[in-house]
Formats: C-alpha cells, structure tokens, sequence
C-alpha cells in the first residue's frame, strides 16, 4: 500500500460532538442524595472510585427492548437484566429468575422469579412486571409486531402464581432461552422507559446527555454480589484521534474499540488488551439495488478484494478473516473453508463483471459510518483495490445516526462498510437477518433455499440436524454472494494501569461490574 494512502487514511476526519438537552434518569431517586453522584471527572489523579470510559457512538436508544445498535445494548447490559443474562463463556446464567425448566416438546419454559430481586427504584419485581415485559417483546404494545423478532415465536406468557412465570412457544426451538435475556422493567413502563431507565442491573442510570455523555452508579440494592465501582461516566468521543488524547490527557481511564493503529500511541502509559470484536464485518451490499442485484456483479467484487491485505493494514494483522456470516467465537458455526470461497483473482473479476453487463467496470458508493475509523480505513483500501478491475467506489461518510435511519432501517444504499453483532450467542441471530421478509434485512436478501434451511434450522430439535442445516444457510450466503465477507476485527481496550477485573465475553458486551481498582 502507497505510504501516501495510508496517510491520507488516518488524515481522514470524523464528526464532531453536537450539543444536546440532559436526560434525567435516576431511576425514581435524587442523585444528588448519592454520595458518588458528584464524582464525574473519574481522572486517575483524583477517581475515588469512579472511572470513565470513553466510547465511540451514542446510544441509539435507552429502551432496552428498541435499542439496535450493539453499542448501545453493550453498555445497557450494565443497566438491565433479563430473566437470564449472558455469561462470559457464550451462554446463559439465571438472573431475575433463579431457576428455569423445559418441556421435552421444547415448547413451555417455565421460569422460578429469584427472591429479592428490585428495581433501581427500589421497588420488588414481580410476575406481573416479568409477564409485561415479555409481552411488550412480544408485540403487545406494537400493533402485535415484536419488538424483539425471536418472540414471534411466543403463543403466551402466563403466570400461575407470584413465583412463576410460564412461556409457551408456537414451536419448538433449542435456542429460546437466549432470548429471554430480553430485560425486565416495570410493568406499565413501556412509554417512559427510554427517558428513565430503571432495570434491575448492577448499576442504575444517573444521567444520559445524548451525543456527550451517560452517569450511571452502583445499585446498592442489586441483588447479586454487585459492582466494585461506585460510579461509571461514558463519554461519546466519535473521533479517535481525540479518544487517544483524552486517554493520553488522563480525563479517560478506559476506552473500548480503540483501532489498532493508534495503540502504539497509548501503549507504555496504559494497559492494551487485544480480543475480536465479536462481529462480522463486511462490504454489505443492497441485493435489490443496481447493479448488486446481480449475482455476478457480486461475486465480481469477492475476487477483486483481498481481505488478507485488509486485515494487515487496518489491524495490523491481528483480525479473524470470516467467509460468510458467522463471526469464530461461534467455534461450532464458523466455518473456516469459506474464508478461500473467493480467492483474490482479478481477471476472473472482470470476466464476471463482462459477463453481466459491464465490461468497462461500474461505479458505485460506500456507505460508511465516520465515528468507525477502522470502517472507513476498510472502505478505503476497498476502493484502492477495486480500481484494479475498473470499478470507482466513492466514498461517503454520514454520522452514525445517519447511517442508522438511512442505510440500517431505510436500506437506502448501494453498499455499506460496517459490522454485525449478535445480541445473543444463538446461530440463529446471525442468519435470519437474511432471510428475505425478516424486517431487519438490510442487504434485500433474497434466496427460497436460504430461507427454508433456517427456517428448519431454528425448529429443529437435534443439535446435529441444526448444525447442518445452519451450515448450509451459511453456504448459500456464501455461494450467492450475499456480501463480501471480511473479518472479524481486532478489537482493543485500553485501560489505565491502576485498573483490572475486564472480563472478556464472547458476544458484544462491556461488563463494568467486574472492573475494579487495583
């Protein structure tokens, strides 16, 4: 790569910080009656026992149950418990239920509420909170429309006395119970929730300032052992040149997602922990959309890139190339002979690209978001090697809001530079968002065979059967060139010295109850 492009890369700027009305979410208390309410430098000079952490998008929303974007539910997490919640291995762990069965028809999950479990109001959750708040996943409050699409599945939510509670599916699914992470909050609470968070999390929010800021404190009344810090800020710095600063200033004791390229500038001064993103990145492509509507138009632009050149540049070699849509902490689902599905080959590229209608090549537009700097790094060196088969990509970056209304729920792009999370560690997450009615198909993803094999997949009840059937699904998207597929890409937090206890997971999660000062 030219040194002068690789310059102009790290040149490129991001959108600045905007302004914003404070939200107030205390959770029905005062905080300035905290005696942790008042600690909001977090500086290490003077932290008591507050840190802050820096972050690179805002939240798109503060209602659990709406929220998209996995920044968002990864610092929720911290604020909101379903009645199971995600552990560090890639599965579950009980949470406001202390205890759950299943039916050998896998269609009734019966759920034993742990005892003195609250609210960060103070007030006792009951079954009627926990069958609202299911319901209200299940569409109660949305015309019927889940707000969360795995509870399509749910025929009822029922409570035979004050400490059970009863959920009965239409068909039976070995990966239901990841989705009963779904959180718990107040019955009625469904309007407000956004604008005062109360859940039953280790820590409850303080205040939430949208594109600055979010406090959130200790629960002193969680039910379970509880956070080591008193008092966590976020703070929403979208250009990485200035997360870096303010890392190397000491106003940030942490920050998440720090790109690769910048960690020589931090390393010494703070500890730098290196893991995957947990996600799939790619070079999504809007399959209904010209000339992308063209199978061979794809797959044209799968030879013209070399993922490997990619992941040296923009992670300096550290990221996991991925094939398909399956990210390699799915060690039973990754599949690894699809990463040569597409070896780089530029004169098969233009062959494709004759053959469909283009022999002079196309140009198209890339979407990206401008707070990833490791997206726009990616669309960069894409463009650089898609001139070699005669195609000129233009880059365009929004802001992050932007890009969510526009290319995420509009699906108003050609193509997209940007990452996939699960919200759970279930198959499922990562490929029924390509199934072609599914409300979140981005891509306009279209494919009868691809639809049927998840469709068998989710209802299956043999876990080898399901493996397989999955698989195919991944396959076709592969086949079809659903995208071009990337990486899952390395992903780096940077600490202060002072501060241990970061516990990895293995879905896209940032547990603050762990941390602590050492």
């Amino acid at each position: 790569m030219p040194s002068k492009f690789k310059r102009a890369l790290l040149l490129l700027a991001v959108a600045a910080m905007l302004p914003a009305s404070l939200y107030g979410c205390t959770g029905g208390t005062d905080p300035s009656a905290s005696p942790t309410a008042s600690a909001q430098s977090g500086e290490s000079s003077d932290h008591g026992n507050s840190v802050t952490v820096g972050i690179a998008q805002d939240l798109d929303s503060l209602d659990p149950h709406k929220a998209v974007a996995a920044g968002s539910s990864e610092v929720l997490f911290n604020i909101f418990e379903g009645l199971v919640k995600a552990s560090s291995d890639g599965a579950v762990r009980e949470a406001v239920a202390s205890d759950y069965t299943v039916s050998e028809d896998g269609l009734t999950y019966t759920f034993t509420l742990r005892e003195g479990v609250t609210f960060h109001n103070g007030d006792p959750v009951t079954v009627e909170d926990v069958v609202y708040s299911l319901e209200r996943c299940a569409g109660s409050e949305n015309d019927g429309t889940p707000l969360i699409t795995a509870f399509s599945n749910v025929t009822g939510v029922e409570a035979p006395d004050d400490g059970h509670v009863v959920v009965t599916l239409a068909e039976p699914s070995l990966e239901f119970i990841y989705s009963m992470t779904a959180a718990i909050i107040p019955a009625g609470s469904g309007d407000g929730i956004a604008q005062n968070p109360i859940g039953t999390g280790p820590f409850r929010c303080v205040s939430y300032t949208p594109q600055d800021s979010m406090v959130i404190e200790k629960y002193e009344g969680y039910w379970g052992e509880g956070a080591y810090l008193d008092q966590v800020t976020f703070r929403i710095i979208t250009n990485s040149d200035t997360l870096v600063m303010s890392l190397q200033s000491g106003s940030l004791d942490m920050a998440i997602h720090v790109p690769n390229t910048q960690a020589s500038q931090v390393e010494g001064q703070f500890t730098v922990v290196e893991d995957t993103m947990k996600l799939v990145q790619a070079l999504y492509l809007n399959n209904d959309v010209a000339p992308f509507d063209d199978v061979r138009v794809r797959q044209a632009l799968c030879y013209a890139i070399d993922v490997q050149q990619i992941i040296d540049f923009v992670c300096d070699g550290a990221g996991v190339q991925v094939g398909t849509s399956m990210y390699p902490a799915f060690t039973k689902y990754y599949m690894e002979a699809l990463n040569d599905a597409y070896p780089t080959d530029v004169d098969r590229a233009k062959e494709l690209l004759a053959d469909a209608g283009y022999p002079d090549g196309i140009t198209m537009d890339i979407t990206v978001p401008s707070n990833y700097t490791q997206h726009v790094q990616t669309a960069e060196v894409i463009a650089e090697q898609l001139k070699a088969v005669g195609i000129t990509a233009n880059i365009v970056p929004v802001e992050w809001e932007t890009w969510v209304s526009q290319v995420y729920q509009g699906r108003d792009f050609q193509s997209t530079v940007c990452g996939v999370a699960a919200s759970d560690m279930t198959a499922r997450e990562m490929v029924i968002r390509y199934v072609s009615d599914y409300p979140n198909n981005f891509i306009n993803f279209d494919d009868g065979e691809y639809d049927q094999a998840v469709a068998q997949a989710i209802t299956a009840l043999d876990a080898n059967q399901q493996e397989e059937l999955y698989k195919r699904a991944l396959t076709i998207l592969s086949e079809q060139a659903a995208s071009v597929w990337l990486q899952d890409l390395c992903d780096l937090t940077v600490m202060s010295p002072e501060l241990t206890g970061l516990e990895l997971y293995r879905t896209y999660v940032l547990d603050m109850s762990t941390i602590r000062y050492v």
